[in-house]
């Protein structure tokens, strides 16, 4: 995941920093029936464990990927993830937990993929030439959101970057095109619940290959620096380029509990910024635990 971006070009409104955040419910739905035994006088109640929502995370196994899936497990959510490379290749108790499916999005089978589910949420990105930037940021998650919206899918989430104020020129290149026209898709489609996540530079422990690159030694004491010098950053932000030094972090495990936020809450939708992101995370937190 990048972390840059490009201003907002959809026409709908993107949502203010005094949204409300309300999150449903972070637990299973329960739903009780009555079973009549011969040998009992009485009803015997029975409370089945069901899932109420089906996630279909995009990228599932990458960095960000893996927290919103560690994330919606433990919110009681079922999940789905499909990448290239399938299941992770790291141990954790909760894989066992996830659908692994192995496919490209240019060439998958979308009716057995989200057969269920109630949302999507996307990860998906890179780097490269001109091209494959435009393929991987732009069409990738264009195909992503028209599949969904023709199968009926409610909602979708589309992980982004962060505004950066960076020059025309910058803006105009592949990567930035293809941002930009996959932001537009998804708020043209789902005007009233597609969500765009626009984080910063994203850390947490970030697992490749077997090793652990511990982003948070960077990350977390920026976060705090920047967190208690906020009044005096952001009158610099109108500068050209500030934010590239000055976007304060946000920990991938806040970002994955802010998509949470996105499933559970039909009000969360629109464009979010990284203190949104941030707000939401605190709310969804604050009410889980």
């Amino acid at each position: 995941m990048s972390f840059l971006s490009f201003p907002a070009i959809s026409p709908h409104r993107p949502v203010s920093s005094g949204a409300s955040f309300r999150p449903r419910s972070s637990s299973p739905r329960l739903f009780k029936s009555c079973v009549k035994c011969s040998y009992a006088e009485a009803p015997i109640d029975i409370v089945a464990d069901i899932k109420s929502e089906r996630v279909v995370v995009l990228g599932g196994n990458g960095f960000v990927g893996s927290a919103i899936c560690k994330a919606a497990i433990t919110n009681g959510i079922e999940v789905v993830s499909v990448s290239r490379s399938g299941r992770p290749n790291f141990q954790d108790s909760w894989l066992d937990q996830v659908t692994w499916v192995t496919g490209d999005v240019f060439y998958l089978n979308w009716d057995e993929v989200l057969l269920g589910a109630t949302s999507v949420v996307s990860t998906i990105g890179g780097f490269g030439n001109e091209e494959q930037m435009k393929r991987i940021n732009g069409e990738a998650n264009v195909i992503a959101v028209n599949a969904a919206k023709d199968f009926g899918i409610p909602k979708f989430v589309l992980i982004s970057v962060h505004d950066y104020n960076l020059p025309p020129f910058v803006l105009s290149t592949g990567y930035f095109t293809g941002k930009r026209n996959a932001e537009a898709e998804l708020l043209s489609k789902y005007p009233n619940s597609g969500a765009v996540l626009r984080p910063g530079f994203i850390y947490g422990k970030r697992k490749v290959n077997g090793f652990e690159i511990p982003l948070d030694l960077v990350g977390e004491p920026l976060d705090k620096i920047y967190g208690a010098a906020e009044r005096f950053i952001r009158p610099l932000r109108s500068l050209p380029a500030s934010d590239l030094l000055l976007a304060p972090p946000v920990n991938v495990d806040d970002l994955a509990l802010a998509v949470i936020n996105a499933v559970k809450d039909d009000d969360f939708f629109g464009i979010f910024t990284i203190e949104q992101i941030k707000e939401a995370a605190a709310k969804m937190r604050a009410f889980t635990y």
